[in-house]
Parts: C-alpha cells; structure tokens; sequence
C-alpha cells in the first residue's frame, strides 16, 4: 500500500467515524425529545409561531418532539380534555365557553391581540351599513367568525339580529365559494382565503385589523392537570415559541417557507403578502402577555349568549407567571434587543399575573 494510499484511507475512515457519531448524536436526541401532539385549529397567521417553531428547529432546541396536526374548533379543546392533545393555540372566546363551568384549561401567554380578517360582501354591497337583513357566512352560530363578525358589526350600527346568519359548518375556503356562488352575500374571512375573492372582482369592506378597539386574543391553551404533571414543559414550548417569533420578524423567507409547509395550497406570492400585513401591523405578540381587556372583550361578546361569562373570573383560566417569570429574567430582552423594553414595560401595566 502507498503512503498516499493509506492517507487517503484513513481520511475516508475518519469522515465515516465522524459522520456516525453525528447520526448517533442526532439520534440519542431524538430520543430524549419529549413527544407532544398539538392542533392548531386555523391555517392562518394565527398559527405561525408553531410552524416556525416546528420547522426552524425551535421546539427541538429546547426538547421537544412536537407533531403538529389541523382541527377546526372543537377538536383542540376536546383533545386538551380527552388528554390526546397536549396544547393549542386558541382564542380566549372559546377557552371560556369552554371552561366558565369548570375551568379545567389554563391560557399560559398570549399569540397575539389583534386579528387579521376581511368582511367580504357581494359587488353590489356598497358599505358595511348596506349588509342589514343580509346572509352571512358562518361555521356555526356562536363560534369565531360569528362573534368576531358581530363585535365588527357593532361598530356599523348594526345588531346580531340585524343579519340572516348562515351556518355552514365549512372552513374559509369553502365559505368563499359559498359567497362566490350568491350562496350568502357577505362572510368574515382570514388571509389568504379572501385573496382569491379579489380575481372576482371582490373587494373587503372593511379589515378587522384596522378596528384597534377590537382585541382578539389567541393563547397557548393547556389542560391544567397536564401542566401540573409537566411543570417544565410549558415553558420550554413557551420559550421555543418566542424564539419563532423572533424568526418570524427577522427572515421573512424562513417564515414564508414554514407557512406554506402547512398550507401548501397558497402560492408563494399569497403567503408573503400574508407576511408582509403581520409584520407591518406588529401582529404577532414578542411579548405574549394576555392583556386584561382580552377578558372585558370576551365578554362583551359571547356573554349575550353565555350568561355566566359576565360573571367568570377569568383569572382562573389565565396564568401568566411564566412570561412574567421570563420578562424579569430579561429573556425577551436578550432574544429582541433593548428595544423591546419599552413595549414589554407597556404591557406588564395591563396584563393578567
């Protein structure tokens, strides 16, 4: 054998070496990852934070092997309770409809308080007033778009008993056929599903976004009894889920490539007009604080048709020590800059302990 020869071979045995310790290194991890099953209930911007946090890499950092799974309201919750799921995302709206008998989940910080919807009505519908004894699309009477729909009505004049609600247990999508086809004349849709009503000529009436009054707030939900039997867990997911957020606002191609992972029918061009509306509009929370006019909102809106939320406290399904615990270590100070300490100042004077 030659001198050259046998350099080369022991190269070659060392890459080999190496390259097997590096898979036996990725998978001894693996194993030690702690499996958790999560749904997310809308393919929105509303859910971004976990695909980011699933596909850079951020759930794993901190030891998780989370599986992320779509199921449209009530599936999260009743895996929450059932014990097959391990969290959500959910709005602060069907948590207290869920849980104001028995308030066996907990929201553990806050996604973000501002929605992005578009009021989309037929050519001939001038103005939001004009929708009076109009057909609206809805999943079901009493769910997301229906409340959300009325608190933006309210702002127009406009009562719940004003509207001929149309339930049609469909997703967006498919109540932007139904709008399409004259099936109803108007229906609150999140982006990018009313972008394809604009090829039709359709334009939204208004953007929910731009209603400031109006606080929607999605959280990360959890089953109690989970927590308190995984004490450490929901504060890695919180962290990894932080950090996603940070990503988001840092590389919009990374959180471009993450939504459509789990969209896969949006074109690239749909899904970073989507990112370019959350960014401008500081949608998603870098401080997930749950503000206390998230609750005084809820129950404004659903307390009409849920008495006893009007008299719920809220602070019972609410548990903010946590981030508040991560706020007095300076994590998100070190994860955005200092000059995030003004905004997380802001909010520690109107949020939930």
């Amino acid at each position: 054998m030659t001198r050259s020869h046998g350099q080369s071979r022991r190269r070659f045995l060392q890459a080999g070496a190496a390259a097997s310790a590096a898979l036996g290194a990725r998978s001894l991890r693996a194993q030690g990852l702690h499996k958790l099953t999560a749904i997310y209930p809308t393919r929105s911007g509303a859910s971004w934070p976990m695909y980011l946090a699933k596909e850079g890499g951020y759930y794993e950092k901190h030891g998780l092997d989370v599986s992320l799974r779509f199921g449209v309201h009530p599936v999260g919750i009743a895996g929450l309770v059932s014990g097959e799921v391990h969290f959500t995302n959910y709005s602060l709206d069907d948590v207290a409809a869920a849980v104001v008998r028995d308030p066996i989940l907990v929201v553990m910080a806050s996604m973000l308080n501002r929605a992005s919807f578009a009021l989309m009505a037929r050519s001939d519908i001038a103005n939001v007033e004009a929708l009076k004894g109009k057909r609206i699309g809805i999943g079901r009477v009493g769910d997301p778009p229906y409340h959300y729909t009325s608190a933006l009505l309210k702002g127009y004049g406009l009562k719940p008993t004003d509207i001929q609600w149309v339930p049609t247990g469909a997703d967006a999508n498919a109540r932007a056929t139904m709008l399409i086809g004259g099936q109803i004349d108007a229906v609150l849709l999140t982006a990018p599903a009313w972008y394809r009503l604009e090829e039709h000529g359709l334009k939204p009436l208004t953007l929910i976004e731009d209603h400031e009054n109006i606080v929607i707030s999605t959280g990360y939900t959890f089953k109690k009894s989970w927590v308190a039997a995984n004490p450490e867990l929901p504060e890695r997911i919180i962290r990894a889920q932080a950090e996603a957020v940070q990503g988001f606002y840092a590389d919009k191609a990374a959180a471009v490539a993450a939504y459509r992972k789990y969209d896969p029918a949006i074109s690239k061009t749909d899904a970073a007009r989507v990112y370019d509306s959350y960014k401008a509009k500081n949608l998603l929370d870098r401080i997930p604080l749950l503000p206390l006019a998230a609750a005084a909102a809820t129950v404004e809106r659903i307390g009409g048709d849920i008495a006893a939320v009007k008299a719920f406290d809220f602070q019972q399904a609410i548990d903010m020590r946590v981030v508040r615990r991560l706020v007095a270590e300076g994590f998100f100070e070190k994860l955005h800059g200092p000059g995030i300490k003004a905004e997380q100042e802001r909010k520690l004077k109107d949020a939930f302990t």
